[in-house]
């Protein structure tokens, strides 16, 4: 793998101390904490537009050109390098939203502009995801991608703490207009820092091909499904993120109505696992590399499994936030090393395209268990439903463990 001279030697130290890597993780917070933000005055502007109905069809209808376009995203981010294409797609983002917050004040929050707005910004999400994703390997050593993943992980926990509050706040003092000219705000702040961020060139990056974009993605599929490593790790990445899902986002909410926990049992419990997942991002981000990571990740994934299944026997809060600590501490590792060796075993020219299909995975594909996991907890009630996704899980572990190649898997010194 030969990089180009964008770069200097520099970036060999560790990324938490790396000026240029600290500039992207400040992009990349500024995004996130814009995204909480937009999607908070796209709920108030449509709960204020519509019936509930129609406002769960605005928030839900950006999904659907996310996960129809991101596999071209894919294609678009290999064929034109990442750094074009994160830089072109988040400045779209923040004319979009900008010219939304502009268009409220002369038109008001009609329902019809909601949903087109939704659809827009979602057809951008779907470029920019994969090319957010083929990033780290460009802007530090492959040693130090471990590092980057947990740091992106606070990043995240970060962006959830101050996101919503931000929101609200905007909400409260200047209403859905202001509220999304502060996202889109975020969003310029996010974009002139990335065009700070130095940006190596890999092998392929801007490549020429007289391909078409179709036989680009087929490439690209061929090319996940022929890897020794990347094969197994992307098949319990969608085994693993289709159990997990669903028992995390509906189940938890209707476990705590059917246990008469209430809202604040279930904040309770959330809050619990995000100070795991924080816990497991802050200790990749300390350590940088966690040895026999290809082993780690599966055996991780099953002890998450198995705090699943404990939360749907557990007879109090106190005990259901235990549980929740030690899913968001295993699922945190898992998915923080999965997405580490995803990116150092993956060929420069492919990375677009790998990241594009592992979001598919976790952005488009999972969320389906949402509707049939409710359906099923109204049958059968919450624990079926929560040893069912343990078991979907573990399955995804067990995948792991059977694989030679990911199980001697190791992380770059």
């Amino acid at each position: 793998m030969s990089v180009t001279t964008l770069i200097p030697p520099a970036t060999a130290r560790p990324a938490h101390r790396d000026g240029n890597v600290l500039r992207w993780l400040a992009a990349y917070t500024s995004s996130l904490v814009g995204d909480s933000v937009y999607y908070m005055a796209l709920a108030w502007a449509a709960a204020r537009s519509g019936s509930a109905g129609q406002a769960g069809l605005v928030l839900a209808v950006g999904a659907v050109p996310r996960a129809l376009l991101m596999l071209g995203g894919g294609v678009i981010a290999d064929r034109f390098g990442p750094r074009l294409v994160v830089i072109g797609s988040d400045a779209a983002r923040s004319v979009i939203i900008l010219g939304m917050a502009a268009a409220l004040l002369l038109t008001g929050p009609h329902l019809w502009l909601l949903i087109v707005i939704a659809l827009v910004f979602g057809a951008v999400d779907a470029v920019l995801l994969p090319a957010l994703g083929a990033l780290p390997p460009r802007i530090t050593g492959p040693g130090e991608l471990a590092r980057v993943q947990g740091l992106k992980g606070l990043a995240t926990r970060v962006a959830g703490v101050a996101g919503a509050p931000l929101g609200g706040l905007a909400v409260a003092l200047g209403g859905t207009a202001a509220t999304f000219a502060v996202a889109g705000g975020l969003f310029a702040v996010s974009t002139l820092l990335l065009v700070r961020v130095r940006i190596a060139g890999l092998d392929g990056d801007g490549r020429q091909t007289k391909e078409s974009p179709l036989r680009d993605l087929s490439d690209g599929l061929r090319y996940i499904r022929g890897h020794r490593l990347l094969a197994p790790l992307m098949l319990v990445l969608a085994i693993g993120e289709l159990g997990f899902a669903a028992p995390l986002n509906i189940g938890l909410t209707l476990l705590a109505k059917e246990r008469a926990w209430g809202a604040s049992g279930m904040g309770w419990i959330v809050a619990a696992f995000g100070a795991g997942a924080g816990a497991a991002s802050l200790l990749l981000s300390v350590r940088g590399r966690i040895p026999r990571a290809g082993l780690v990740l599966p055996v991780s994934l099953l002890g998450a499994t198995m705090a699943i299944a404990g939360l749907a026997y557990a007879p109090s809060v106190a005990l259901a936030a235990v549980a929740g600590v030690f899913m968001g501490l295993l699922a945190g590792l898992s998915g923080a090393l999965c997405g580490a060796l995803m990116q150092t075993a993956t060929a420069p020219a492919y990375l677009g395209r790998v990241t594009a299909v592992a979001s598919l995975f976790t952005l488009g594909i999972a969320p389906l268990g949402y509707p049939v996991a409710g359906a099923a907890i109204g049958v059968w009630g919450t624990t079926p439903v929560f040893l069912a996704g343990a078991g979907v899980c573990a399955t995804g572990a067990v995948i792991g463990l059977a694989s030679g190649r990911l199980r001697r898997a190791e992380l770059p010194h």
